[in-house]
């Protein structure tokens, strides 16, 4: 915050401390003129208005709310840049990178800084670490269980949802179906696999897809012409020429999604021949598409969450799309 803006931040809060206190004042004081107790003259709806006194549980309650918010502007941040005489952060605020949070939150746990955030992901780790432990490892040993196991173990599952819920949901949603340019997890489209092994591997390392935009090298025809042959592949009604003439021009597509156009998890394309499509199924969708590129980010967990908590969202993840049979 800059100087500006802590001065004006700190003369706002202690001129309105200040001003409710001159009132509070004012009002405890007889400027009325009446002997205490009397009729001030006014009336309305038969209610006449007498010269009483504030009443003194009030009075004394206001005074100590006042002195209350002058205590806690001194230990706590509050006015502008002053931090408080306690030392207290929230967090840090000045991290700019996942790699600066870690070292900030690390120090701060190691130094015993008064870093609440901090803090707090070290009290969770000792009350939450040993059951996140007896989930994700087969029992005395520190080998990881088989994913396809911890999705059977209802306990198991039900904590690697809440994790879920708790990291994943804001862009794949809290049912897992995804939203435009996320995927939904429940089906059967993997961009890069869906077996439960791939899905930690995403999980702990992220992936980046980059589609590049063919409108130079194809020009307005023949983005036009591609789409027509690529809609044709899902089964859409297109106009023959135009697929006919876009196939010819797939050449160029195929090096990711193959000439017979169902993707390559190797590379995170998509399947061209189903009826999943990530960045919106209309034609303008598609064409966009074509033209501009696409580039999708999933980003790495693993220095965020750690390896066992990714673990239960991992067989989590896995069962939405392998429900069991029972």
């Amino acid at each position: 915050m800059t100087t500006f803006w802590s001065i004006w931040i700190s003369v706002i809060t202690l001129g309105s401390l200040a001003g409710i206190a001159a009132l509070l004042y004012w009002c405890t004081k007889d400027k009325m003129g009446v002997e205490e107790g009397e009729d001030m003259g006014h009336e309305y709806d038969g209610i006449r208005e007498i010269n009483n006194p504030l009443p003194k549980w009030w009075s004394y309650m206001f005074w100590g709310t006042l002195v209350f918010a002058v205590v806690y502007l001194l230990l706590f941040p509050g006015l502008g840049n002053w931090k408080g005489l306690l030392g207290w952060q929230s967090s840090d605020q000045t991290v700019m990178t996942v790699e600066e949070s870690m070292k900030s939150i690390a120090d701060s746990q190691s130094n015993k800084r008064p870093d609440q955030y901090a803090r707090e992901l070290d009290n969770a780790d000792a009350y939450f670490g040993e059951t996140f432990e007896r989930l994700a490892y087969v029992p005395g040993t520190t080998q990881y269980r088989q994913l396809e196991d911890v999705a059977r173990d209802e306990e198991a599952i039900k904590v690697g949802q809440r994790l879920y819920l708790q990291n994943c949901a804001q862009c794949h949603g809290s049912d897992a179906r995804g939203q435009l340019g996320f995927p939904n997890l429940t089906d059967k489209a993997w961009l890069y696999g869906g077996e439960a092994e791939t899905i930690k591997e995403t999980l702990m390392h992220g992936r980046v897809g980059e589609m590049p935009g063919w409108q130079e090298s194809l020009g307005d025809d023949g983005v036009e012409e591609v789409t027509s042959y690529v809609l044709s592949l899902s089964g859409r009604k297109v106009n023959t020429k135009d697929a006919a003439a876009g196939k010819t021009r797939f050449v160029v597509c195929a090096a990711c999604h193959g000439t017979d156009g169902k993707g390559n998890p190797a590379f995170g394309a998509p399947d061209l021949t189903d009826d999943v499509w990530l960045y919106g199924d209309t034609r303008a969708d598609v064409v966009q598409t074509i033209r501009y590129g696409r580039q999708g980010v999933m980003p790495a967990w693993e220095n965020i969450l750690g390896e066992d908590k990714i673990h239960l969202i991992s067989a989590y993840v896995w069962q939405l799309s392998n429900p069991s049979e029972e």
